[in-house]
């Protein structure tokens, strides 16, 4: 009986935690969202980098960097490093900003299999949250 208590248990329970480290990614990069508009009226630009606004050493729920791409600083070649939909458009028209996930690997395209777990902002901020829902 406790073992299939625990067979019932466990699942359950890692589930939970992972639910609950995605909704935090959500919250952190609403936060940076916010973060980033207040910088941008401050000094009428977006941040290059996400130390511009005192967050370089934010951390994912899984220990990792939160990803930050201003398109303007990144050049021509910002199209090839955004974040796109599964039609290749970019997901975003100013900048890009997400979690790696429990993963902590990502491509572009959200249709990769290493996008899935990613947690995105996308529609320049009408969505925030996991790849593979969007």
């Amino acid at each position: 009986m406790v073992v299939t208590l625990a067979g019932i248990g466990i699942p359950a329970y890692t589930n939970a935690r992972e639910k609950a480290r995605t909704v935090r990614a959500m919250v952190d990069i609403r936060t940076l969202e916010k973060d980033i508009a207040l910088y941008g009226v401050d000094t009428g630009k977006l941040a290059e980098t996400l130390a511009d606004v005192g967050r370089a050493e934010l951390r994912d729920p899984w220990g990792n960097p939160y990803e930050y791409l201003n398109f303007a600083s990144a050049g021509k070649s910002w199209k090839g490093q955004a974040r796109k939909d599964r039609f290749l458009v970019p997901l975003n028209s100013t900048y890009d900003l997400y979690s790696k996930g429990q993963d902590g690997q990502s491509q572009p395209p959200l249709a990769a299999k290493a996008s899935q777990d990613d947690i995105v902002r996308a529609n320049d901020g009408g969505y925030v949250g996991l790849a593979s829902d969007y």
